[in-house]
Parts: C-alpha cells; structure tokens; sequence
C-alpha cells in the first residue's frame, strides 16, 4: 500500500490527466443538476418533463451514475432547465 496523494479522486481513479478532467467536468455539472432539482423541489417526473429526458434518467442523474452521462447531454440538460454553463480554462498546476 502507498500513501500517493492525489489533487481529487478523480486524479487518483482515472487512468489519464484529460480522463480525470472529464470527470471533473461532468461530475461539476451533475452536481448543479441535482442541486437544481433539489432547490426547485421538483419530482424525478417533473424533473425529466424539464430535462427533457425520461423518469429513469434523471435517477440516474441523482444516484451519481456519471458514467452515463457525456458533456454534451449535461449541457442540454442544463441549458433545458435554463441555466448558463460557463468555461474557466486555467493551467495545471
């Protein structure tokens, strides 16, 4: 066993710098999601009519299945709920 440490668990379960960043990224945007709905109080139904996606998928969204979500649909979702995504490119570190 090592005591590597990593910047997040992202950094230390993906196999390349550009994989973890991706996580990074859809992790960020699921998270909005999810507070989204949170704070709007809205059902997984009333969530996906919204999203414009299916009941299952927006469980899918909650349960933290990042796996089955791309940039791309997380943006479209968002941007169906009406919010704004922005882009902050920095150098690593």
């Amino acid at each position: 066993m090592t005591n590597e440490r990593f910047p997040s668990v992202w950094d230390a379960i993906s196999e390349t710098p550009a994989e973890a960043e991706n996580m990074k990224l859809r992790s960020s945007l699921m998270r909005a999601l999810k507070d989204h709905i949170e704070h709007e109080k809205l059902s997984q139904s009333q969530a996906a009519k919204l999203l414009g996606v299916t009941q299952p998928r927006v469980s899918d969204l909650i349960r933290g299945k990042i796996d089955l979500f791309s940039l791309d649909t997380l943006v479209n979702m968002l941007a169906a709920a009406g919010l704004h995504v922005e882009v902050q490119v920095a150098r690593a570190a």
